[in-house]
């Protein structure tokens, strides 16, 4: 059984792009969604473009509550039951805290 990851982006995607590429039929995972933080954000089209489900989870509405932006991307992770996070080109840093209630999903 493969690993679901999701990738988490914030520009163009070309690094996730490279990600689900290498994803192959033989590759122990396969992206279960690539989510960014910035709606407007050309990964997010090229995700589409691959095939694979997007979201969003705009900071910007949580200002400097970060606690509170990672609640919402948690809730959007664990709705797709993933296995693995990858950072790939995503510009917000997450807490200690959101980090060490996803153990040994981010490499």
């Amino acid at each position: 059984m493969s690993k679901k990851v999701a990738i988490l982006i914030s520009g163009g995607g070309s690094n996730m792009v490279a990600l689900v590429k290498s994803m192959t039929c033989d590759h122990p995972a396969r992206a279960a969604v690539v989510i960014s933080n910035a709606p407007k954000a050309a990964g997010l089209q090229r995700a589409a473009d691959l095939g694979g489900p997007t979201e969003v989870v705009d900071h910007r509405p949580f200002g400097k509550d970060r606690a509170a932006f990672e609640v919402v991307l948690d809730r959007t992770l664990k709705a797709y039951q993933v296995d693995l996070i990858c950072t790939a080109g995503f510009m917000r840093i997450l807490t200690a805290e959101f980090v060490l209630d996803w153990p040994g999903t981010m490499p």
